[in-house]
């Protein structure tokens, strides 16, 4: 699955468990790191929780071994997919870390609702 497939399929993943508030940050030109940023946030530590478990396994479940799992059980728990970290964070972890405004220069994609 190249980067851009695995960005539609986390899109989705978290589309299923009710994340709120996805954005995607293309860092492709700005570190060798990763690809793609993803934050979203969670409406309560056991959501957050909910959401990193449910990227977990839907990833295991495509093959697609996750290289690690950070801040298990806290206000932000980060799922590193290799090509794409996800960040997920309570409302005011991701408000006051403001990762959006730290990576500006780059593409943010805003996932639509349902």
């Amino acid at each position: 699955m190249n980067s851009d497939q695995l960005l539609k399929f986390v899109e989705e993943t978290l589309d299923d468990i009710k994340a709120i508030d996805v954005t995607a940050i293309n860092v492709k030109e700005l570190t060798a790191l990763t690809d793609y940023m993803v934050v979203c946030t969670g409406r309560s530590s056991r959501h957050v929780q909910a959401i990193a478990d449910n990227v977990v396994k839907a990833a295991k479940d495509k093959k697609h071994q996750p290289l690690g799992v950070e801040g298990k059980s806290s206000e932000w728990i980060l799922v590193d997919l290799n090509d794409i970290i996800v960040h997920i964070m309570m409302p005011e972890t991701r408000a006051f870390y403001n990762l959006e405004k730290l990576w500006d220069s780059t593409e943010l994609r805003q996932f639509a609702e349902e």
